[in-house]
């Protein structure tokens, strides 16, 4: 897919917790003495003051000044998650109003399990690409939920990015394509009412993330008619990094293509933010003319792939923290019990 005008990214955000939980501690609560080791070595986690709300916030708000573009032209703001603060209102709202650009703005939450973020960034192409807009904000951000014990607290990080996407000529990457590729695919769900998402075990794999994942990622090279070997660097939706590097190897995607977005050993999977905070780390080391091949993964089950190319913009945008300050300003907690508090894992009622 390719929209009818030229649209690219103008500035993008991140935002990681400081907090780190270890995830050996949770091993000592939960696993048996001499179980295997956990895919990643600690989550990143949000403190009590931190939501989706507040990380969206700063991460909007850092790629709004690293795109130089006026914030009052910024007629959509859309917040991928699946774990914002309120079951009934708006995150979106809320970031708009934070960044002043209310109330003449078009402003909604997208859920897509992981691949919320992504179909933001679908739907700002589509808004820009059609001349209904002149910017938009595309946001993926969550405060990873698992139940205590479960495989997933082993991996459920917290976080996310926003881009900010206008006409290409004002980008630092433009937009080449996209595609989406989606099925109703059991794998991960949470009914209402319940405190904890379910995952589908054996859908997890074959069915859900690898099916999707490459079916969309081999229609977009084809409709690109490009192959992986024309790509400076690959992101793809990362639960696990083994995933990841399944998922590569069987495009002919390399290792050295992969390595600037493989966050997941140091914060786990942000969930809506984790492709998206990928696609952030490549940028901060991208290089003018790069191209940068992108997929995402959502349960439900689907996966966005985008094309993007890097311009000469792409240096003078680089502003702000990136995403390794975010990562090495952390503070771990040693107390599986901490934890819990601060994930609200702890009910008294």
């Amino acid at each position: 897919m390719r929209s009818r005008e030229p649209v690219g990214i103008a500035g993008y955000g991140a935002y990681v917790p400081r907090y780190r939980a270890s995830t050996a501690s949770i091993s000592a609560t939960w696993r048996p003495a001499g179980a295997a080791a956990a895919a990643v070595g600690e989550i990143s986690v949000a403190g009590h003051d931190e939501d989706v709300v507040t990380m969206a916030i700063e991460a909007a708000r850092t790629a709004v000044d690293r795109s130089a573009v006026d914030p009052a032209t910024i007629g959509a703001v859309w917040v991928g998650t699946e774990s914002k603060p309120y079951a009934v209102k708006p995150s979106a709202t809320l970031v708009a109003e934070a960044l002043g650009i209310t109330p003449g703005v078009v402003a909604a939450d997208m859920e897509f399990a992981c691949k919320a973020g992504s179909e933001a960034m679908q739907a700002a192409v589509a808004f820009v690409g059609a001349g209904m807009v002149d910017a938009t904000l595309a946001i993926g951000m969550d405060t990873a939920q698992s139940k205590p014990g479960d495989a997933l607290e082993y991996t459920a990080g917290c976080g996310g990015a926003a881009f900010l996407f206008t006409p290409a000529e004002a980008s630092l990457a433009t937009v080449e394509a996209s595609v989406s590729h989606v099925t109703d695919t059991a794998d991960f769900f949470r009914r209402e009412g319940a405190s904890y998402p379910e995952h589908g075990g054996r859908f997890t794999g074959e069915p859900s993330y690898f099916e999707h994942t490459l079916a969309a990622s081999r229609r977009l090279l084809a409709e690109l008619g490009a192959e992986p070997g024309d790509f400076a660097h690959a992101v793809f939706h990362q639960p696990v990094p083994k995933f990841v590097l399944r998922a590569a190897t069987a495009l002919g995607f390399s290792h050295e293509q992969i390595g600037a977005g493989l966050l997941a050993p140091r914060m786990g999977n942000a969930y809506a933010g984790s492709s998206l905070l990928g696609l952030a780390a490549v940028f901060d080391v991208a290089k003018p003319g790069d191209r940068i091949f992108f997929c995402s993964y959502g349960s439900g089950a689907g996966s966005d792939a985008f094309s993007f190319r890097v311009t000469d913009r792409i240096t003078a945008r680089r502003q702000g923290p990136a995403v390794t300050d975010y990562l090495d300003r952390r503070r771990e907690i040693v107390d599986y019990g901490h934890y819990l508090r601060l994930r609200g894992k702890i009910r008294r009622a």
